[in-house]
């Protein structure tokens, strides 16, 4: 087994879409990036980068690649998907936290964990997102960005 973690921070705009495990947020702000800023997929994209030993996100989808302008982060996530079982693993769990002022993320978690399953070929239920408030507090807290972090425990595949 391998574990690996990772947080990630990005920017709220008024001038582009809040995406979050792949799913479009209604919200007035959005996440500014050079992907479609999905600080969700980053996180546990790197977080599986990192179980490998493989350095982090910046190393294979480097933000000053016009490949990677705007993509989606789902997209990116599958791309590690590979690498992952290039090594021969899989996924054990994904614990993930979002910390968002607003909006509320409740509804939202459900589609956030089937996107990431269905992308990385598990199951929803190893898949774990929680999410939290700044309460006010910080950057968090006055809506002007949102941090995720996230643990990915990595397994080696079994051979049938």
């Amino acid at each position: 087994m391998k574990i690996g973690q990772s947080t990630d921070i990005h920017r709220l705009t008024k001038d582009r879409p809040l995406i979050l495990g792949g799913v479009k947020i209604d919200h007035y702000l959005g996440l500014a990036g050079h992907s479609d800023a999905d600080v969700l997929c980053h996180v546990v994209a790197e977080a599986i980068i990192g179980a490998l030993g493989l350095g982090d996100l910046g190393n294979h989808f480097p933000d000053n690649d016009g490949k990677y302008k705007n993509i989606s982060s789902l997209m990116l996530l599958n791309y590690v998907k590979e690498m992952m079982q290039k090594h021969n693993y899989v996924i054990g769990n994904i614990d993930a936290l979002i910390m968002i002022e607003k909006p509320k993320l409740a509804n939202y978690i459900k589609k956030m964990k089937e996107n990431i399953a269905n992308t990385l070929s598990c199951l929803a239920s190893e898949v774990n997102i929680k999410a939290t408030t700044g309460e006010g507090i910080g950057f968090i807290g006055k809506e002007e960005g949102v941090v995720a972090t996230a643990v990915v425990l990595l397994k080696k595949k079994d051979h049938e």
